[in-house]
């Protein structure tokens, strides 16, 4: 599968990359700091905006030991489930969310953790669905989001092959095949030597599915390497300031930031090219001017038989190609060839 559709885009093999603006939990429970994040990536040019739609109470235990990421990111004493409970989504915003999106002409998307949500975004009538890395495992949820009959996106963070081998089973069993692979790794944010991202070629080889990278760095260096290596989909957290508290915003790029992360993707996507490798109109210039080509090293007079000794290659490309040069050896000059002039077939 070298390509699906996504509302009207199609995205893939071939197509500008699809970059995803994951808003996240970055809405601080704010709903004007959720349309401001709309806006936000709207401006930045990107071509999806995601939030996450989950309940504490069936996303984490309340026994749950704390994870060692979320410490300076969390109230002092603070669960994983009183942290998450802080920021979950209020669930009326979404008709909200999606009226500005469609407003902004960006798409709407969450990724969703629990089997309402799935539903909710069904009533919004999602372009597509994202499903996080960490559910993978979840069978019930995978089978929801695969049966709404829309396009995934299946982040696959802390995974290897035989997990995502499972989870697309699933999809394939519920009859959908629009299923894309971001390669992830769950960490925020990623460090550069656990980047991996030849897993991209690997997801795309192994299962013939669109390819991606869900990108947890903090600039564009591997969004510009992921784009390099084939990745057809991004995804980049951003966040109204770092400074906010809140379990996503350390990792999280402000708008600014957003929108050069966007421009560098389209630039790089630009030098890509077609590969077919020819002299680009911006060279024709210099292939004339700054290539070689046969020049008299002497006054060559009319009627003299052209030898070796009175022949040199320079700049410009004007005379005839070097190559050529022992079909010019032997000639006669038909004129006078002035010293340090380009030699052209009709002198010959």
């Amino acid at each position: 599968m070298e390509t699906l559709t996504i509302g009207s885009r199609k995205v893939g093999v071939g197509q500008p990359t699809f970059v995803v603006a994951e808003a996240g939990s970055n809405h601080n429970r704010d709903l004007d700091t959720a349309l401001r994040l709309i806006s936000v990536a709207a401006e930045a040019g990107a071509d999806a905006v995601k939030f996450q739609i989950f309940r504490a109470e069936t996303l984490y235990s309340r026994y749950t030991p704390r994870l060692s990421e979320m410490e300076g990111r969390r109230n002092p004493g603070e669960t994983p489930f009183e942290l998450i409970k802080r920021f979950e989504l209020p669930r009326e915003w979404l008709p909200k969310l999606a009226a500005h999106a469609r407003e902004k002409r960006i798409l709407l998307t969450a990724s969703p953790f629990d089997l309402e949500a799935v539903e909710l975004m069904k009533k919004i009538d999602s372009p597509f669905y994202k499903v996080a890395s960490y559910e993978i495992v979840d069978v019930f949820l995978l089978r929801a989001v695969a049966k709404a009959g829309k396009p995934a996106i299946l982040s696959t963070g802390n995974s290897n092959l035989t997990d995502v081998e499972a989870a697309l089973r699933v999809f394939a069993d519920c009859g959908n095949d629009q299923v894309a692979l971001l390669h992830c790794v769950s960490q925020y944010p990623a460090r550069y030597e656990d980047l991996n991202l030849r897993c991209i070629t690997t997801l795309r080889q192994a299962f013939g599915r669109v390819a991606g990278f869900s990108d947890h760095t903090m600039d564009s260096r591997a969004a510009i390497a992921a784009v390099a290596r084939g990745a057809n989909i991004l995804e980049k957290h951003f966040t109204l300031s770092r400074k906010q508290a809140g379990p996503d915003h350390p990792s999280s790029l402000e708008p600014a930031e957003l929108a050069q992360y966007v421009r560098d993707v389209r630039e790089i996507e630009q030098s890509l090219g077609n590969g077919v490798k020819r002299v680009m109109k911006s060279e024709s210039e210099n292939h004339r001017l700054a290539r070689r080509s046969i020049h008299a090293r002497v006054l060559i007079p009319q009627g003299t038989r052209i030898e070796l000794h009175m022949l040199c290659v320079k700049r410009p490309a004007l005379g005839i190609d070097p190559r050529e040069i022992d079909r010019v050896v032997g000639r006669v000059a038909r004129t006078d060839i002035q010293e340090d002039t380009w030699i052209t077939w009709d002198m010959v």
